[in-house]
């Protein structure tokens, strides 16, 4: 009976190491196919204690298999990890791969690069602008303008062009060819740059869309962004060809120059593609940090919840978004001081003609009106009037001056400068020296009679204003979605 009992338990012993695999169960064959036989007692005995001895060894060795294939089926089991944590190796390959795609540093830096290079063409269109250039290529060649004159005999083709301008009838009829050469390669770096910038945006923006390294609201922003880019190039053209029409051969005492309503809008476009840019950076970049340290804003112990939801906060980020509109149009306003020469008249100050305010009769004069009834000499003064021009531009750039350092003193206090974050307080220091900077440079761009150099610093610093603007409101804004929810993941994985 006993030998019966004992049989059986070992048969149905090797039936669960056969169930492991083939692998397991022809190496258990092999240990037991000798199989027991008794012809006595102490014969059975013995049997059983060598089937006993081959239990505990076929025990141990599908112990192992059934632990190579537990992690085998582990593997298999495991989800697909998102293409989003395969491209960043710096996130756990256990991460949850519901997670929405947080776009990494690498588009970051692309997207502050990007800004950097619009910033440098709008100080060159600047320098274009200011050594009367623009007007030095007389037709749009997107692909063959590529490449400037090489021989001579393209040059004098390119020279005749010019020669049929109103801009050399009438102001440069004595320039000579080398002379033309200068402000003809002023305009073309213009417009390459313009050309590479748009390479180095659309090119690394299809990869990242590919590679599905953006964040949600990235690739509608970023491609309305590059077919802003696109509309620049059109948009220039629109306002070089402004400056080439044969009518102004016909108006008594005009000045060839381009449009200041295209200037503006070209200066415009460019300004919110460079804001648009800087700001997409810096929020990825500081999204980044946020999901993978928990800083926000340069700081790792307060949280974005109690700050932003802080009532004088939320009034000082309504005073940024405020102060950062009127830094813009008073950038928008000099392109209508560059487009008219208006820096050119009354160049003094604070006064303008020994008065704060020039004369009401000057300011909305009649001769600018071209309705029968005057209608329309309020707003044709304030976009076509030098003198009023200039008087407006002053206006905005003082408001500017003084709108700073009010909100600059006012973070000094120290109830507001407790509850803002390190960034900000940053960014506004930033910002109060920059304006005061700007100030000095435009008094001696006005009253120097607009020298190249300064003018163009003036413009440069116009931008570098607006940048510090934009990182203040970045400093003030709540991490975006996915950095919320890798945030919340990571602070859960790290929990005992």
């Amino acid at each position: 009976m006993l030998k019966t009992f004992l049989g059986a338990a070992i048969r149905q012993r090797h039936s669960c190491v056969l169930s492991t695999g083939n692998n397991c169960t022809r190496a258990f064959h092999i240990g037991t196919s000798h199989g027991p036989s008794v012809k006595s007692a102490s014969g059975t005995i013995r049997n059983l204690l060598q089937s006993s001895a081959l239990l505990s060894k076929s025990s141990s060795f599908s112990s192992r298999c059934y632990s190579a294939l537990a992690q085998q089926k582990a593997v298999i089991a495991r989800p697909l990890e998102s293409r989003f944590f395969s491209s960043n190796g710096t996130h756990s390959a256990t991460a949850d791969a519901t997670l929405p795609v947080l776009a990494p540093p690498s588009v970051a830096r692309w997207l502050l690069f990007s800004s950097t290079l619009v910033f440098a063409v709008i100080v060159v269109g600047g320098v274009t602008r200011l050594t009367e250039s623009g007007l030095s290529i007389t037709e749009w060649r997107p692909i063959t303008g590529v490449m400037p004159p090489l021989s001579t005999e393209a040059w004098n083709v390119e020279f005749d062009k010019y020669k049929g301008t109103p801009e050399f009838k009438l102001m440069n009829h004595s320039i000579t060819l080398e002379e033309f050469k200068n402000i003809f390669y002023m305009e073309w770096g213009h417009r390459i740059l313009g050309r590479v910038i748009g390479i180095t945006f659309v090119l690394p923006l299809a990869y990242f869309a590919f590679r599905k390294r953006l964040s949600t609201s990235m690739p509608a922003n970023l491609t309305g962004m590059a077919v802003l880019l696109g509309a620049q190039g059109f948009l220039g053209w629109y306002m070089v060809k402004s400056g080439l029409e044969d009518s102004l051969m016909d108006t008594p005492g005009a000045v060839p120059r381009v449009s200041q309503y295209r200037l503006a809008a070209h200066l415009g476009t460019a300004l919110v593609l460079y804001a648009g840019m800087l700001g997409t950076g810096l929020a990825a970049l500081k999204d980044w940090k946020h999901a993978k340290s928990g800083i926000w804003s340069g700081s790792r112990t307060m949280l974005w919840q109690d700050v932003l939801s802080n009532p004088v906060v939320k009034r000082f980020s309504r005073q940024s978004k405020a102060l950062t509109t009127l830094v813009f149009l008073t950038a928008l306003s000099g392109a209508f001081v560059a487009g008219l020469d208006a820096g050119l008249v009354y160049n003094e100050f604070p006064l303008m003609g020994g008065r704060l305010v020039p004369p009401t009769d000057e300011l909305f004069s009649f001769a600018y009106a071209k309705n029968p009834d005057g209608s329309d000499v309020w707003w044709r003064n304030i976009f076509e009037n030098p003198t009023t021009v200039q008087f407006d531009h002053r206006v905005l750039a003082i408001t500017t001056y003084f709108s700073t350092t009010w909100l600059y003193f006012q973070a000094r206090r120290p109830a507001l400068r407790a509850a803002l974050p390190p960034l900000a307080r940053v960014s506004l220091t930033a910002a109060f020296a920059m304006v005061n900077l700007q100030v000095l440079l435009g008094l001696s761009t006005l009253l120097y009679l607009v020298p190249v150099p300064i003018a163009a610093a003036h413009q440069a610093g116009s931008v570098a204003l607006l940048s510090t603007m934009v990182h203040l409101l970045i400093s003030l804004r709540r991490p975006g979605v996915a950095a919320q929810a890798w945030r919340r993941a990571t602070v859960q994985k790290a929990k005992p």
